[in-house]
């Protein structure tokens, strides 16, 4: 009795949520993004502008819900030394691939929301303080993870726009660089 109240209680929940119009369709999709990346960690603190591009394919899960695999590049621009660092480290610089999971999920018939996540390979270049104190130039690959959210609009089934927010966790040898994107974006999707 108890297992058929809770399969009622959640076909009737599952009911009530929002259905987009749009049919969720399976297939690949290509996006790009542009917006102001920011360094806040360590030694650097700084904005610039970062940009990104994704290749990936969906899977249509329900008829508002897509999950699907991406994987990209982002180049997250160049950051300036906090106050006094300056002459010992440099500037720094973030860029790299990205290859992970994400989510399209429909509110209505033209909103979503969007969730992404995975490994990313940055390519890290910059200064430490070796020791805390003897200034170290830093040129390598770090192998950490990124993750994000947005929302947007579908103006169809190919075509949507959006605003995200990503985080690129980046670090090697004392060396963190990690870094947040905020960005609008484009899709298409075929």
């Amino acid at each position: 009795m108890k297992n058929t109240i809770l399969a009622i209680a959640l076909a009737g929940g599952l009911a009530a949520l929002p259905i987009a119009s749009h049919a969720a369709n399976s297939g690949f999709f290509v996006n790009g993004n542009i917006g102001q990346s920011n360094f806040d960690k360590g030694h650097y603190d700084d904005d610039d502008t970062g940009y990104g591009v994704n290749l990936g394919y969906r899977w249509a899960l329900a008829p508002n819900f897509l999950l699907g695999v991406e994987g990209g590049y982002v180049d997250l621009g160049e950051a300036s030394a906090k106050r006094g660092y300056s002459p010992l480290l440099g500037k720094a610089e973030l860029s790299g691939w990205t290859l992970g999971l994400n989510g399209h999920w429909n509110l209505t018939d033209n909103w979503y929301v969007s969730g992404r996540g995975g490994f990313f390979r940055g390519d890290l270049k910059g200064g430490y303080l070796a020791g805390g104190v003897v200034p170290a130039r830093i040129d390598d690959n770090s192998s950490k993870w990124y993750a994000g959210a947005g929302f947007g609009y579908d103006f169809n089934n190919n075509v949507s726009v959006g605003l995200n927010y990503d985080y690129y966790k980046a670090e090697k040898n004392g060396l963190k660089l990690d870094s947040d994107l905020v960005s609008v974006s484009a899709e298409y999707r075929f």
